[in-house]
């Protein structure tokens, strides 16, 4: 059996690095039209709702294909079909700045997002077959930290190239950047040493489906994908309501710059992920939620300075949950991995086009209030989930020992 990469090698980080931009690369592409929806909607004359559509046809596109591109992973092999889903979700990216009416755009966010679909499960799963079985939460908070980074600097590059020329040559030069950096990721990823091709047909895989939402444990982890997304969506889509009202009055940019709290994600993710090699992951996950849980709290406050360590909190709980939730689904199966990792990915963005639409209707009963007794309300409940999980493991790591005794 050939080694698996060994921590802190020059392998290891390079393995790393290239996992980090394609990560990077993902959520740039996903989320990079969300500052560009109001001039969308003034550009096409065309609805602030139907202008949106150009970010959630990317993540309905991205959750639906997914499933088929962790099967076809097992067929191919995870380093081609990752590159393939890099390369071909940035062409169709550059390929929207040449399209001549909006429904042509959506059409090409349509299909990025199908293609991006063919990297984030199959990445999880070449983790945990890749890299030494008692580091990868580690491994897996520096891969999900791309995350934030990509999300963060996105928006960012967009924003500020938007308001320098013009949005298509904002687009342009994000996609020709993810381009380079797929071909950096195919020349420095190493070739996948523990995976073996499986020739199990479509319907092999519906069955392998089927398997995995049997399993009691898989389906808690699941749910707490929804309940995590679901929350960090909701905050995020309507903190700005009560930060543009009085007693703020800020302006769209000041508002904006919250999203730099995205880059304490990439820390969290990172730490929590090896606190959960050392601990366990139930018992990280509940600290993960319960930041969530308290940051969400906070937020209540008039205080703007209160209002900033909540949200500070929270952006670090969600990350760290994350990572550890994203990590314990592809521990706790020894086939189909890249399945089980799809389905924690298609439940985490179920939650976020779910429970962020439904935030408007809390907003619209209570204010922000009603927004943080949804997120508050769900994350309680995530939380008595994971306390299930948590004595769970505790009583299969006791087991062992007393059938020796």
């Amino acid at each position: 059996m050939s080694q698996y990469i060994v921590t802190n090698s020059r392998q290891y980080w390079k393995t790393n690095i290239a996992l980090f931009l394609g990560s990077f690369v993902t959520f740039a592409l996903l989320y990079c039209v969300q500052p560009l929806i109001p001039i969308f909607s003034q550009e096409f004359m065309i609805s602030p709702g139907q202008a949106s559509l150009t970010v959630s046809v990317a993540t309905a596109g991205l959750a639906i294909s997914m499933l088929f591109m962790s099967w076809l992973s097992d067929k191919k092999g995870r380093k081609f079909i990752m590159t393939i889903a890099l390369a071909g979700s940035s062409f169709c990216t550059f390929l929207s700045v040449l399209m001549p009416n909006f429904y042509f755009l959506l059409l090409m966010r349509l299909l990025a997002g199908i293609m991006l679909a063919g990297f984030p499960a199959i990445a999880m799963a070449y983790i945990n077959e890749e890299f030494e079985p008692g580091h990868v939460g580690l491994v897996m908070g520096i891969y999900v930290s791309g995350n934030s980074v990509g999300g963060l600097l996105g928006r960012l590059l967009t924003s500020v190239l938007t308001d320098l020329f013009y949005w298509q040559v904002a687009i342009t030069f994000l996609s020709l950047l993810s381009l380079l950096i797929s071909g950096w990721f195919f020349l420095n990823l190493p070739e996948s040493k523990h995976f073996t091709v499986r020739t199990q047909s479509f319907r092999h895989m519906l069955l392998s489906l089927k398997g995995h939402l049997s399993n009691k444990r898989l389906v808690s982890l699941y749910s707490i994908g929804f309940i995590i997304m679901g929350s960090f969506v909701a905050l995020y889509n309507y903190i700005s309501y009560p930060l543009m009202a009085p007693p703020y009055n800020f302006s769209q940019t000041v508002v904006g710059c919250l999203f730099f709290v995205y880059l304490i994600g990439t820390f969290s993710s990172t730490f929590m992920g090896s606190l959960a090699d050392r601990y366990g992951n139930g018992m990280i996950l509940s600290i993960g939620l319960c930041c969530m849980l308290l940051g969400a709290s906070l937020t209540l406050a008039v205080s703007i300075y209160t209002k900033a360590v909540g949200l500070a909190v929270f952006t670090f709980g969600f990350f760290g949950a994350h990572s550890v939730a994203s990590s314990w689904v592809a521990k706790s199966v020894t086939a189909n991995r890249s399945q089980a990792s799809a389905l924690y990915l298609l439940f985490y963005y179920i939650g976020s086009s779910i429970l962020g639409a439904t935030g408007g209707s809390f907003l619209l009963w209570r204010g922000w209030t009603g927004v943080v007794i949804l997120i508050t309300g769900i994350l309680s409940l995530g939380i008595l989930i994971n306390i299930h999980l948590y004595w769970q493991e505790r009583v299969q790591v006791q087991q062992p020992s007393r059938e020796k005794i």
